[in-house]
């Protein structure tokens, strides 16, 4: 369902269902969509999904695309959409969208899930100058996205039609955007406002994901979370919610913030 919404806003879906809602947050190079095969297996749920400042139908909105930015955007988003319950989902940089979210102790917040999570400690002997300045190429063409996704995105095989969807998305930005994570928000060491999170975290990694390692989440995420619990994947690459969303859906359905029912007016949201 598309929600009228404010013109100087990203673009969202907020499908109406049973709570509390979950709000998906999506990775450097996806859109809204990437969401739509876990979205499809969620039918009776309350649903919001969005594309970034920058990405997909809001790539006419100006910058900066910086991650405080994302974070605001999606806090504006939320009360536009009159959401007051909900969980959120983030994955790779919207998984660190979402721990800036969550730092501000928003009201209504029950829990974050954070899929192949960028860290809130870069992993330092990765995320060097030339490796930054490589990754802000990564996206120049559609040959190169085909080579992310295929060598190092996935660990499994998709449909063609997921294929070309993911190139699609990834050339569907604004330079400054494309850049902007690479560049500076991919090295932003958050540690302090992921230490602020007061809500439960689960914390999902694949098994053979790349890009943000089982080990690297486990020190540079696991650790600044005050109540988080954590689960492997198996076989999955970085692309959690395009390579296993029946298994992403059955983790999520299954951690209990996401799975309490809506909370009534004048009720007290569990801390």
């Amino acid at each position: 369902m598309n929600t009228p919404q404010q013109t100087h806003l990203p673009a969202y879906d907020h499908r109406p269902g049973t709570g509390p809602t979950l709000v998906f947050l999506h990775y450097w190079g996806g859109s809204g969509r990437t969401w739509d095969l876990v979205v499809d297996r969620l039918a009776d749920r309350d649903t919001l999904t969005a594309d970034f400042r920058g990405w997909s139908r809001s790539s006419g909105l100006p910058g900066p695309y910086t991650l405080g930015q994302l974070a605001d955007d999606m806090l504006a988003v939320l009360a536009d959409a009159g959401v007051t319950d909900y969980v959120l989902v983030g994955h790779s940089m919207g998984g660190k969208v979402a721990q800036l979210i969550a730092a501000t102790r928003p009201s209504g917040l029950r829990g974050i899930v954070l899929v192949g999570s960028a860290p809130a400690k870069p992993a330092a002997a990765q995320i060097t100058d030339e490796y930054r300045e490589t990754l802000s190429h990564a996206y120049d063409s559609a040959e190169s996205v085909a080579g992310a996704r295929d060598h190092v995105l996935t660990a499994t095989e998709l449909p063609a039609s997921v294929e070309a969807q993911i190139v699609t998305d990834s050339r569907n930005v604004t330079e400054a955007a494309r850049t902007e994570w690479p560049l500076r928000g991919i090295a932003e060491d958050i540690t302090e406002h992921t230490r602020m999170v007061s809500v439960p975290a689960l914390v999902i990694a694949g098994e053979n994901d790349q890009v943000e390692p089982v080990d690297v989440l486990r020190c540079n995420l696991v650790p600044y979370l005050s109540h988080a619990d954590f689960m492997v994947i198996p076989h999955t690459g970085h692309l959690i919610p395009l390579e296993a969303p029946a298994d992403l859906v059955d983790a999520i359905t299954a951690f209990p913030p996401a799975s309490w029912p809506s909370a009534r007016p004048g009720d007290g949201l569990r801390p």
